[in-house]
Formats: C-alpha cells, structure tokens, sequence
C-alpha cells in the first residue's frame, strides 16, 4: 500500500462521521473554538474532542493558540486528494452514460422496420445457447 492511498483511507474514513462532516462544514465558513463547533450536538465535551483528534489525524483541521483559546480551522490540502482521486470515476461514469445516451440515440433513430419484433427478440435469445449440430 502507498503512502497516499493510505492517507486516502485515513482521510474517507474521518469523513464517515456525520458528525465530523458537520464540523468540517461548520469549518468551512472560518475557524471556530472547541466549544463554537460543539454548540450544534448534544455530546459531551471530550466526544466533541474524539472527533476533533480524529480529523487533526487526518489532516482536515489544525488548531492553533490564541491566548486560552484553541480555533481550529479547515486544512483544505487532504480534501483536495480525494477530489483528485473521485475526478477519474467521474469521468469513466460520464462517458459511460453519454455512450449509453448514444446508443438509445441510435434505437429511437432506427427504422421501425429494422427493429426486431418481440418474437424475434425472443427467438434469438432462445438460440444463442444453443449449438449448431455437427454433420
């Protein structure tokens, strides 16, 4: 296993959580301290700290010092990763949709009387199992 499809799986795994995603989007909109982020849920202070570790392991946030305080803030670099790796699949299910889309172009396009009748659908299916017999 490499170093970046481990840190991948560091990475989908931090985001499993709904609870971390909150964060993370809570994040989105500038750093917030510990008890900023856990207003929203009704967990305890050290359950809000689990995730918060969880997703400073992961690379998502960072916390800093300012006087008694500890903001985190969003660490964009791992998100990108994974934009990065999803982008490919994105790309293979277009194209596989947009060669679907043509070729349900190319059936409506078709003649009806090149359009094989339900019997002969059937017919054929029947026999592509079948072998032709030897002479």
């Amino acid at each position: 296993m490499n170093v970046e499809a481990d840190a991948l799986s560091t990475t989908f795994s931090a985001l499993a959580d709904p609870t971390r995603r909150a964060i993370l989007a809570r994040l989105a909109e500038g750093s917030a301290t510990v008890k900023e982020l856990s207003a929203p849920f009704s967990m305890s202070g050290p359950a809000i700290s689990k995730h918060l570790r969880v997703l400073e392991r992961a690379g998502l946030i960072s916390q800093g010092r300012e006087a008694q305080w500890r903001p985190c803030r969003l660490e964009p670099a791992p998100l990108k990763v994974v934009a990065d790796w999803t982008e490919s699949y994105r790309r293979f299910w277009e194209e596989s949709f947009d060669r679907l889309g043509d070729y349900l172009d190319e059936l409506q396009n078709c003649s009806p009387a090149k359009q094989p009748t339900k019997n002969q659908s059937k017919r054929k299916q029947r026999n592509q199992g079948r072998r032709k017999p030897r002479k």
